[in-house]
């Protein structure tokens, strides 16, 4: 590329928000030219309208920037949305009607039949839906979503094993708090405790995955017939989405075929070397107390999802645990990856 593409940044005071602007740091194609948050920060330098929270320093270049309103009409084409869901489904429909491309990790449109759910290493065929929103929508733009950041560990994890017939699942989470982003829950619900209820989480799992491990067809995506049932807590944890795993196959195979599919499982951003692809995106811990928050979450700069403790399991077949980093690879990172598949898909013109 001779000259990087300028991006925006929706709700770019949030958590989400510092991590999209983090990721972007010296990307080699993408360059933060705009800020946008909410009407209380807008029109302040954005370090004076953030408490950064991220353990890598803010980019000074992005610290100097004035936050804008949301409103479209002066952002770049290109847009990033770190909205909270209370208002991200009209603010985003508003940018992609004036010409936006949206790639959202907000929850709002991912069910919507003409909107793209990806994750690229397992549906990127799913970005031709994009050539349905203008008709269906009547936008000029676009919008494409990343899943619920528990949703993309286990979809990660399963993808690799529909070879073999995925028919249930039971997925019980151990969420860290960072996904409930800040302030988020308070000190003294959490600490030394865990809560057994994060409110929304449970039907996102259990719908975005099969939506996820769909087939594109000429009707849109026909939703991939595993059934998942879904419990997600909260625990005192930072960073890192744990997931414990029961999972039936239409196969009998021994889990030496699982791991094998799961070191082998590859996808388009490994083929075409996007900047921010894990080589590996599911990596197997043969270790038998791996994987753990804090010893892999950070694995592969955030974005690969580690699995281990592949065991038999009475009751469905197979059951193994399932962890990845929730505000990278289950969020910002997520988001980022999207685009850059997004610009050598030539689905859609980016700059």
């Amino acid at each position: 590329m001779s000259a990087k593409i300028e991006v925006g940044i929706l709700g770019a005071t949030g958590t989400v928000g510092q991590e999209f602007i983090a990721e972007l740091v010296d990307h080699p194609w993408f360059e933060v030219s705009w800020i946008g948050a909410s009407e209380r920060s807008a029109g302040k330098a954005y370090e004076e309208a953030t408490q950064w929270r991220l353990p890598v320093p803010r980019p000074d270049a992005v610290a100097r920037m004035t936050v804008e309103r949301v409103v479209p009409g002066n952002a770049p084409r290109l847009l990033f949305s770190g909205l909270d869901s209370s208002v991200a489904g009209e603010v985003e429909i508003a940018y992609a009607q004036a010409g936006h491309i949206v790639v959202s990790n907000a929850s709002n449109h991912r069910m919507d039949p003409v909107v793209p759910l990806i994750i690229p290493e397992i549906n990127a065929d799913h970005l031709a839906l994009l050539d349905r929103q203008q008709a269906e929508r009547g936008w000029d733009g676009r919008i494409v979503t990343n899943p619920n950041c528990s949703t993309v560990v286990l979809a990660l994890a399963l993808a690799p094993l529909r070879t073999f017939g995925l028919q249930r699942v039971i997925v019980s989470t151990q969420q860290a708090v960072s996904g409930g982003g800040y302030p988020g829950v308070a000190s003294l619900d959490i600490l030394g405790n865990v809560l057994p209820l994060i409110r929304g989480e449970e039907p996102k799992m259990e719908t975005e995955t099969q939506k996820i491990l769909g087939e594109l067809g000429d009707g849109g995506i026909a939703l991939h017939p595993v059934v998942v049932s879904a419990t997600t807590t909260r625990v005192p944890v930072i960073n890192g989405h744990m997931e414990l795993v029961s999972v039936a196959l239409g196969q009998s195979v021994e889990g030496d075929a699982l791991i094998a599919a799961w070191s082998a499982f590859i996808g388009r951003p490994q083929e075409e070397a996007l900047p921010s692809a894990p080589p590996r995106p599911v990596i197997y811990r043969a270790e038998g107390d791996r994987p753990q928050p804090r010893l892999d979450a950070d694995r592969e700069r955030g974005m690969a999802v580690s699995v281990g403790r592949l065991r038999a399991c009475p009751v469905l077949g197979h059951k193994f645990v399932a962890m990845g980093h929730n505000t990278v690879r289950g969020a910002a990172g997520a988001a980022l990856l999207n685009a850059e598949l997004m610009r050598v898909d030539g689905s859609i013109e980016l700059s």
